[in-house]
């Protein structure tokens, strides 16, 4: 499907395209790890403020509410057709309801479809046992179908408490996939489906495939030696890249090759910018019927996330502040018609704050504080840390859930602020996201972890490496027919007088398509 697609040997195209960019970024490892919580701390979110941690453990939600009682499924005990019961799922007979949304998914995925087909012939995973923590959505199953195809075995669970759609999950728990996940866990369900993934007598993982750090975390601090046995590490989010695989490296304590997804280009340019600049008007939409037009906005970070909600915004009228530490990504935002501001200039007279940083404590108690009535407050970002939600629960506020995850935060004096998904990923837990865009994603996911797991010995140390620029123009390519794009080819005096090859890498890895965040 298009000019670009690799001759049929899969395993050989793969092994020349990629090579290993190592990134040399480090945090400081200023972070404690959760403690697994024991039973009796569970309880239900559907009807309670979850008392959110300030850890990365994310929520994630689909847009509808489709439990059907209050009982935990962990108090279940359910077999599918087949008479396996190695899942835990809200409910196992809405499983031909997931089939059909899985179907619908994977016609905007024809690119990853394609390499499905392309692959499955030489089973380049086979052996690979990867245990997987992402959004459980219907895009999520696509690549999980793949994996199987190209001859892995999976056990999955959720990165976030609010995106899994039930009925997805009791789909791939059908076909025999191991999957722990349900729409509106306790943040004791959470660290509950993780381990279950994990600790599997007789399975033990050799590949990861995170966004967010958690599961790469837990298996490293509650399994440490089945940690040293793993493969490859694939990690998709700013949280889990910075906030554990570079601490790691720093340490001294990653002992397997990581493959940081975040920052390749199909993943930062396409997910993070041209996705959030869609799903960031429907997942407000859907939570306030708010009207854009003249509303004052504030964007707190302008990274790819912040890029594509300022954009939006603006389109649809509204007037758009930013706030930035970046003096590059600064004064991209000057340069793009944006007034860069620090937050406390603004707080007063703002309809709604945005945060994208993937940052901590971006806006404090004291901001919410002096934000006027009616204000809207939501994220973006991966995790739960961006707004002070912790602050919030005190004596002297009120809470009253209005809509799923729509709660009113009420002041002393009447006044109100709207909180959205409790500070956690907004459109992930309040809308849909482009399933084209996942595609984008999902194919660098799988061909990432078949790079990781067939590569020779010694070609990856143990360290984070960036995808080169080969596999992201790979990528692309595969997904260039569903536009009936044509690529112009260089001719060989073309090629000769720019000193590349014909069929690229175009550009070298250590060129930024995009500023970074």
């Amino acid at each position: 499907s298009g000019q670009m697609e690799p001759k049929l040997n899969f395993l050989a195209t793969m092994q020349n395209v990629m090579f290993g960019v190592k990134q040399i970024q480090f945090v400081e490892d200023k972070q404690e790890f959760s403690r697994f919580p024991t039973k009796a701390g569970r309880r239900s979110l559907s009807r309670s403020i979850s008392q959110s941690s300030t850890d990365s453990y994310s929520s994630a939600a689909s847009y509808t509410d489709s439990s059907d009682d209050e009982t935990s499924p962990r108090d279940k005990i359910q077999v599918n057709s087949k008479g396996t019961n190695d899942f835990c799922v809200k409910n196992i007979k809405h499983a031909e309801f997931g089939r059909r949304e899985i179907e619908i998914a994977e016609q905007d995925m024809s690119a990853l479809i394609s390499l499905r087909k392309r692959a499955q012939g030489e089973k380049p995973l086979a052996g690979a046992k990867i245990v997987g923590c992402t959004h459980i959505t219907a895009q999520t199953a696509v690549l999980i179908e793949t994996l199987v195809a190209l001859g892995a075995q999976c056990r999955w669970t959720a990165c976030n408490i609010y995106s899994t759609q039930n009925e997805v999950a009791a789909a791939l728990s059908e076909i025999g996939v191991a999957v722990f996940a349900w729409k509106g866990e306790s943040e004791d369900d959470f660290w509950w489906c993780i381990n279950k993934c994990i600790n599997m007598e007789g399975w033990q993982p050799n590949m990861i495939l995170d966004d967010g750090g958690d599961l790469t975390h837990w298996v490293y601090k509650k399994y440490p030696n089945g940690f040293k046995k793993i493969r490859g590490i694939v990690e998709e989010s700013v949280t889990g890249v910075h906030r554990w695989l570079y601490q790691l490296s720093k340490a001294g304590k990653l002992c397997v090759p990581a493959m940081n997804v975040n920052d390749s280009v199909t993943k930062q340019k396409f997910d993070n910018l041209y996705c959030c600049r869609e799903s960031i008007l429907d997942g407000l939409k859907r939570t306030t019927d708010v009207m854009f037009g003249g509303k004052q906005v504030v964007v707190c970070g302008y990274g790819e996330v912040g890029k594509g909600c300022t954009a939006a915004l603006k389109a649809m009228g509204s007037i758009v502040y930013v706030t930035e530490i970046d003096p590059i990504c600064s004064l991209q935002a000057c340069m793009d018609g944006f007034r860069v501001v620090k937050l406390n200039e603004v707080i007063r007279q703002v309809d709604i704050i945005i945060t994208c940083t993937g940052n901590k404590n971006v806006v404090t108690r004291d901001q919410l504080d002096r934000m006027k009535n009616g204000s809207i407050v939501c994220n973006m970002g991966h995790s739960n840390t961006e707004i002070d939600v912790a602050s919030l629960r005190t004596p002297e506020l009120t809470w009253e859930r209005v809509r799923s995850q729509v709660d009113h935060v009420i002041w002393p004096d009447g006044k109100r602020v709207i909180l959205l998904a409790e500070g956690r990923l907004l459109n992930l837990s309040c809308s849909t996201v482009p399933t084209f865009v996942l595609s984008i994603t999902a194919t660098t996911q799988a061909l990432a972890l078949i790079e990781l797991y067939n590569a020779p010995e010694g070609r990856y140390k143990q360290d984070v490496y960036l995808l080169p620029k080969k596999m992201d123009e790979y990528v692309a390519s595969l997904h260039l027919s569903t536009f009936d794009a044509h690529l112009t080819e260089l001719s060989d005096e073309q090629a000769k007088y720019l000193g590349l090859n014909k069929n690229g890498p175009f550009k070298p890895n250590y060129y930024r398509y995009t500023f970074p965040c």
